[in-house]
Order: structure tokens, then C-alpha cells, then sequence
């Protein structure tokens, strides 16, 4: 396994990075920088990373402030005038849209990044000021942390972190989608049934037994299918979740960012659904759990490299320290450390212990991919549980405003990843509006059929977290009602759009690949199970281009070919694609289109 599992990683860096990976360097340095700077108890606090060492005899600094993004540096803020005060709450204003709801202010800090910090009464001046800001705006704030602050004074001085939250005047909350990875009985859905419900485990079980969705779950405790957990924060960073009998739609009500949880299959058995729920609901980042007990085992590995195939953020989560001695718990931190600084992976690991560990994570991971956080707690006896509630609390979104606003500007386009049939109401499809905004009453077109054509269909009611929702927005996950619509045209894959649109529909598609591992040869003929997006299906090897054949770790040029029926494909949609033991990944670069499909009403 081992050898299989160092080639899935050797090919992380097959592809291009993110956007997000550009001035990762910078931000490892200003991790480096800020681990040193913030001070606790008048010591330094110690650095992870000695590849940064501080410069000598220079204050500390923070990166310069940008323009675009949510975070602001302020030197102080003492009784502004009635126009600077105007001015600085359009700022705020600004600051919390290019955060789609939420913005971080570093009070003490010049623009350039030096931390000058402020005397006490000026800190108090400046935080009363910043709290009459957020209330011109509609908005809450938290002091995340004070530090103090080594500069030329005799005087202490101190640097402040605020967070700024509000809901927007859309009163669409902040969502982000966290996948669940990790290998069976590492404690994934018992940690959820402990985050969402508010009540500790005992030991057996208890917390999951409200995530399974079948009875032979229950029986085996063992999840197989995708469920969906939510947990809420409000404006002052406190948790909403079940504990005080609340449904989801007051949980929405009250909350002002939504953390939602997609629970996945840790069994190998069910890889499949696993890949699906990685490759379908988009999710923000990956939260990989191993237990400590037991460490790296299973399908440990081949989890992490799937995240990092499909480059989504991930972060660990060491559980059921209560169940071994501190050194076993220390003995698997060691082990994943090892793991993540492997050439493949290339991950700055971040070992979070106290509150200001897990605010400065949150920051970090957001702006550099290969930051990754690992988190040790309990989820019977509680131990740094409330680290990892401050860290989804603080954990921005990784799109910003201005992103968000070029997807809605595009024509509708929702992936049908769920289908149900409701009594009293009729059909109903969920998944994720991937462009554009949706509506109750909308007419659109979903397909492809098995002969590639569309059919006509209108939206009747939409739900979001389990409460009803007029308006569907870009990169939002919910349940659409379809009415009487034969459920029988409908299958996962299938994609909704707007009959404006002109869907590229294909047998035949080119991608760019690398083989991760293979037994033997991969050559013409081969049958492999493709995932791009919430497409999944058989798919036949028609040719590689200038090679016979291909090895473990090659790269080619291969002509796909669907064995069921047409499927609606982008070019430069990340693909995956796997038959038994055989595992590969790759990028959309041509599409050979249906030459005709009409509209089918």
C-alpha cells in the first residue's frame, strides 16, 4: 500500500496550483514572522519554524495591507471627527463585503505591517470607536486576542484582533462546505454528532446516532451514504447548534455564518460514495480525522492524497486522545508531521494548543494552501474541542465578493447530485448552483437524457439547510421541488440549466492525465469508473495520444469514451478516474460534442 500511496502523492504537483498557492512563500514567512511577534505572558512565544529566523534588531511586522480582501490595519482610532468617522465606516463597510459578511481588523498595525501597538487607554479608545463603527453598519464585533508588543517604549504596548461580522443585506448567510475525510472508525460522525448537537459522546456512540441515515448504519456504526450536518455561528462568534431544541430553521435564523458538514464514508467498501461526495458538493476545505490510538491506517492516506489531487484545503484532526497516554497522541502528530513535509505533499504543518494557535491557523490556511492545521482532542471528554469551534468560527471563505459576483453575472446551472421523491410534494432534486442565481417559478432545462436532449421543468419551492429559501445563489448547496416531474427522466450526473444556455453534450472527451498507480500497463481498450464534477461513469480508453501504453507516474494525452450515455462536460474540469486498484488524475481538455440534441418539452 505503501508504494501505491507515495505515487498518489508524488503527483500533487502534476497540475497547476490554485490562485490561492500564489505568495504562499510570503505567507509561510509571515506565519514564520507572526509566531514570534505575538508574545504571551511578556515571553516570546515560541517558533515552529526555524527556516525563518527574526532579523535582528528590526520590530516586528506583519505582510503590508492590501487593497482587495477583508482585512484592515489601523494604527489607532482616538475620538475620529464626525468625517473621518463617516469615512472609516464606509470603509468597514468595504471591508465586510470584500469578506461577504466578515472582516478582521488589526488595531496597533501601520499599514506597512509594523507593529507599533498602543498604550491601554488608546486600545480602549480604539476598540470603543471600532464598536461605534459596526453598529452604524448593522455589524458585531469579538477581540480574537490582545498581545503585547516589543517596540521602542518603556511603557507596555499592545496589539489588538478584531473580528467584524455582520449578516449580509441580502440576508444570505456566510456558508462554507466542509468534507469529512478519514479511514473507518477514526471518530468522524461522532465528532459531528458532538458539534452539531452540543453534547459530549460517552463512549459508545451516543453523539453519531443522529448523522446515520440507514439502519444497518446504526447496527454497524459504520457510515456508507452522505449525510449533511450544520452548525451555526452568530454575529458575536458564539456556537448555534441543536442543544437547545432548535430546529435548522431557526439554527438559520440566528446564525450569521454556517459551517455545513458533508459526513463521507470512511469504509473502503464505499470509496466510491467517498470520491463522489469529494468530486460533486465542492466542498471549501477537508477535515481528515485519525484517531490517535491507532494512527495512519487504512484509508488514511488515500484520503489525504485525494483532497490534494483535487487541491481542496484540508486540515487534520487528531481524535480520541482521551483513549492513550500523551506520548502515543504525540506519537501520531509526529507521524503526520512526517507524512505532510514528504516531497509530494509539501504541507507546512501547524500544531494548534492554545486559542491564539487556532486564530492564527484560521487566518493562515485560508490565504496559504499548504498551511495545515492539526488539531488533538476528545470527543467524550471535550479536551480542545472549543480550539476547533474558534477555528470555524475565525475560518474565512476562500472566494472573495468580487468572484462570487462574476458567477451569479452567468446563466443558471445546478448539479443534481441527490433525487428523492417527497410525498405531498412531488420530485425533488438536491445539489449545488455552480453559476448564475435560481428562483422559485423559474423555467429551466435538465438533462442530458440517454439520446442527449433536454427536458423543459420549473422550480416550485426551493430549501436551503432544511428552511425554505426564495432565491438560490452561486456556489450555494440546496433541494429544488420539481412538482409532478416523472422521476424516472431524472438521474445523478444530470445538470439543470437555463434554457439560454447551449450545454456541450459528449460520448468523447480528451483529458490530460497522470497515472497515480497501476498494476500492469494502461493501454486502449482499458475500462476505468470517471468522476469530473457529479458526472460518474464507465468510460472506455478509445486512445492515448503518441504513446502505446502507459506506467505508474506517466503522463498522456487519453480519449475517453462514456459507455451509458452522453454527459455534459467543461473543458478544465479537474478529473478522477479509478478500476480497482488503478487510480488516476487529470484535467479536461477537449470535448467532442453531440452533432445534434434538441429541446425536449
Amino acid at each position: 500500500m505503501d508504494s501505491r500511496v507515495s505515487e498518489l502523492f508524488g503527483a500533487g504537483s502534476a497540475f497547476k496550483t490554485t490562485p490561492q498557492g500564489a505568495g504562499s512563500a510570503s505567507n509561510n514567512a509571515a506565519v514564520a514572522v507572526t509566531r514570534k511577534t505575538f508574545t504571551k505572558n511578556g515571553k516570546k512565544a515560541k517558533n515552529r519554524s526555524a527556516r525563518h529566523p527574526k532579523p535582528s534588531n528590526n520590530p516586528p511586522y506583519l505582510p503590508p495591507e492590501v487593497e482587495e480582501g477583508n482585512i484592515e490595519y489601523k494604527l489607532k482610532l482616538v475620538n475620529p471627527t464626525q468625517y473621518r468617522f463617516e469615512h472609516l465606516a464606509t470603509q468597514m463597510k468595504w471591508r465586510l463585503q470584500e469578506g461577504r459578511g466578515e472582516a478582521v481588523y488589526q488595531i496597533g498595525v501601520e499599514d506597512n505591517g509594523l507593529l507599533v501597538g498602543l498604550s491601554e487607554a488608546d486600545m480602549r479608545a480604539s476598540l470603543r470607536t471600532l464598536r461605534r463603527m459596526a453598529e452604524k453598519v448593522g455589524a458585531d464585533i469579538t477581540v480574537l486576542r490582545e498581545r503585547e508588543v516589543d517596540y521602542e517604549s518603556e511603557e507596555p504596548r499592545k496589539i489588538a484582533e478584531v473580528l467584524v461580522r455582520k449578516v449580509p443585506d441580502d440576508q444570505q448567510f456566510l456558508d462554507l462546505r466542509v468534507a469529512v475525510l478519514g479511514n473507518v472508525d477514526s471518530g468522524k460522525s461522532t465528532l459531528l454528532g458532538v458539534l452539531t448537537q452540543g453534547e459530549l459522546d460517552n463512549g459508545r456512540g451516543r453523539a453519531r446516532l443522529n448523522l446515520f441515515r440507514h439502519l444497518h448504519e446504526i447496527q454497524t456504526g459504520r457510515t456508507s451514504s452522505i449525510s449533511f450536518e450544520i452548525l451555526g455561528f452568530d454575529n458575536k462568534g458564539e456556537v448555534v447548534n441543536y442543544s437547545d431544541s432548535r430546529t435548522a430553521e431557526e439554527i438559520c435564523e440566528s446564525a450569521s455564518k454556517m459551517i455545513t458538514f458533508i459526513d463521507l464514508a470512511g469504509h473502503h467498501k464505499y470509496l466510491k460514495t467517498t470520491i463522489f461526495g469529494l468530486t460533486s458538493y465542492c466542498p471549501d476545505f477537508a477535515m481528515l480525522v485519525v484517531s490517535a490510538n491507532t494512527g495512519i491506517v487504512g484509508t488514511t492516506r488515500e484520503h489525504l492524497g485525494l483532497a490534494m489531487a483535487l487541491k481542496v484545503p484540508i486540515f487534520i484532526v487528531v481524535s480520541k486522545v482521551d483513549l492513550c497516554t500523551k506520548a502515543t497522541v504525540e506519537r501520531t502528530v509526529r507521524q503526520l508531521e512526517r507524512i505532510l513535509k514528504q516531497p509530494g505533499c509539501n504541507k507546512v504543518p501547524l500544531v494548534v494548543s492554545n486559542t491564539d494557535d487556532a486564530v492564527t491557523a484560521a487566518q493562515q490556511f485560508a490565504q496559504s494552501p499548504s498551511i495545515t492545521p492539526i488539531f488533538t482532542l476528545s470527543s467524550v471528554s471535550g479536551e480542545n474541542l472549543d480550539l476547533l469551534k474558534v477555528f470555524f468560527n475565525i475560518l474565512p471563505p476562500l472566494s472573495n465578493s468580487k468572484e462570487q459576483e462574476e458567477l451569479m453575472q452567468q446563466l443558471a446551472e445546478f448539479q443534481v447530485d441527490e433525487i428523492y421523491t417527497v410525498p405531498d410534494v412531488g420530485t425533488v432534486v438536491g445539489g449545488t448552483l455552480y453559476s448564475g442565481i435560481c428562483r422559485e417559478g423559474e423555467q429551466l432545462v435538465v438533462g442530458p437524457t440517454d439520446d442527449g436532449q433536454f427536458r423543459e421543468l420549473t422550480v416550485c419551492s426551493i430549501q436551503r439547510n432544511r428552511s425554505a429559501c426564495r432565491v438560490l445563489r452561486a456556489g450555494q448547496a440546496a433541494t429544488l421541488a420539481l412538482g409532478d416531474f416523472d422521476r424516472s427522466l431524472l438521474r445523478k450526473g444530470m445538470v439543470m440549466v437555463s434554457p439560454e444556455m447551449n450545454p456541450t453534450i459528449c460520448w468523447l472527451f480528451e483529458a490530460e492525465i497522470v497515472l497515480l498507480f497501476h498494476a500492469k500497463t494502461f493501454h486502449k481498450g482499458f475500462q476505468v469508473t470517471v468522476h469530473v464534477g457529479n458526472v460518474r461513469q464507465t468510460a472506455t480508453v478509445e486512445a492515448l495520444h503518441e504513446k502505446d501504453e502507459l506506467r505508474t507516474g506517466e503522463k498522456a494525452v487519453v480519449r475517453f469514451k462514456f459507455i451509458k450515455h452522453p454527459e455534459y462536460l467543461k473543458v478544465g474540469a479537474k478529473l478522477l478516474f479509478r478500476h480497482g486498484v488503478t487510480k488516476g488524475i487529470g484535467q479536461v481538455t477537449k470535448l467532442q460534442p453531440l452533432s445534434q440534441y434538441q429541446h425536449h418539452s
